[in-house]
């Protein structure tokens, strides 16, 4: 049986032991991803974004961390019920990552060719068999992943080192890596962060054209708002370990009703001049004393005394918009 989402996160808790406590980092996170869908995780640095994606790709390291609940279901199957030896079959063929930085991403002791060799070479075959690939297959679906990009003259793209080649260049090189199995399922940690503005651009418009002829479903993570409008159909705004607004993308910057997403629109700079943006009051807070009932209160102009003492549900405001808020249930009426 096909299941609805490629995606599904239901009620994550991940905290991390330290030296001054227990950090609650993700305080209850439930997600989905449609087949095909483009989604975006939208907010701060510090909001536990990278912490959902690494228990996604289940490479979060147990101990320090631990789950003390929820389900991260991926095409049906929980991933953090999966062995070692089954998380290594599923990834780069059933879910792969494009990683934030190019510029340390890639190996700098091995050619590209050697790394992307190494990639197709271990993978699972298409069908699922194990087959391992030798010879002039691995050169062949090298060459094609690498034109795939638009990288020109992809053999000596396969003879260099990363340090020989760009930033932009090192990050098409790792989209063929993500992309060369065929996942059906890819997280995007910010692709262009490292990356000047226009090729930072080119990068996210070749991307959303490949996962689109492809039909594959994309988590695209990032604190940029304006990729998240670009590239996104739907969007979820973390803050502090909670999902604080979900809703389709166009949505989100017509009609925000999270006082956090509120807040984070009015940060935007603007191009037609006018009084300089203002920031959110205040800080992220620290997780090991992490704020009670919703996080954002005590950085919220509409608190009231529901938001410390309880978390407030996601209430539904419009068709597929849900806010995660007590202004919008009847404890505060609606905003």
């Amino acid at each position: 049986m096909t299941h609805p989402n490629m995606l599904e996160i239901r009620d994550l808790h991940v905290y991390f032991r330290g030296y001054e406590g227990v950090s609650r980092v993700l305080d209850g996170i439930s997600l989905n991803v449609g087949r095909g869908e483009r989604v975006g995780l939208a907010g701060e640095t510090g909001c536990g974004k990278t912490v959902t994606m690494k228990t996604v790709m289940g490479v979060l390291k147990i101990p320090p961390a631990m789950v003390p609940h929820g389900e991260v279901i991926l095409d049906g199957q929980n991933v953090l019920e999966m062995s070692a030896k089954q998380l290594l079959q599923i990834k780069g063929t059933r879910i792969s990552m494009i990683f934030q930085d190019p510029m340390n991403a890639l190996n700098p002791v091995f050619m590209v060719g050697e790394q992307l060799y190494d990639v197709i070479r271990f993978a699972q075959g298409d069908s699922g068999t194990g087959r391992k690939r030798f010879g002039t297959e691995i050169h062949d679906r090298a060459i094609a992943a690498l034109e795939e990009v638009r990288l020109p003259d992809p053999e000596r793209i396969l003879r260099s080192y990363p340090l020989e080649l760009s930033g932009g260049m090192r990050q098409r090189v790792l989209i063929a890596m993500a992309l060369v199995n065929g996942p059906s399922f890819l997280i995007a940690d910010e692709p262009q962060t490292a990356l000047d503005v226009t090729i930072g651009a080119q990068i996210l418009d070749l991307l959303s054209e490949l996962v689109r002829t492809k039909g594959i479903s994309v988590l695209l993570i990032t604190h940029n708002l304006g990729v998240i409008q670009e590239t996104t159909e739907r969007v979820y705004v973390m803050y502090a370990g909670q999902i604080a607004e979900t809703t389709p993308t166009p949505v989100l910057f017509k009609n925000p009703k999270h006082p956090y997403s509120q807040g984070l629109l009015a940060s935007v700079p603007r191009l037609t001049g006018g009084e300089i943006a203002e920031g959110i009051r205040g800080t992220v807070p620290d997780y090991t004393v992490a704020p009670s009932g919703c996080r954002f209160h005590p950085r919220c102009d509409y608190v009231m005394s529901i938001c410390s003492q309880r978390k407030p549900p996601s209430f539904p405001v419009e068709p597929d918009h849900y806010v995660g808020c007590w202004l919008y249930g009847k404890e505060g009426g609606s905003k």
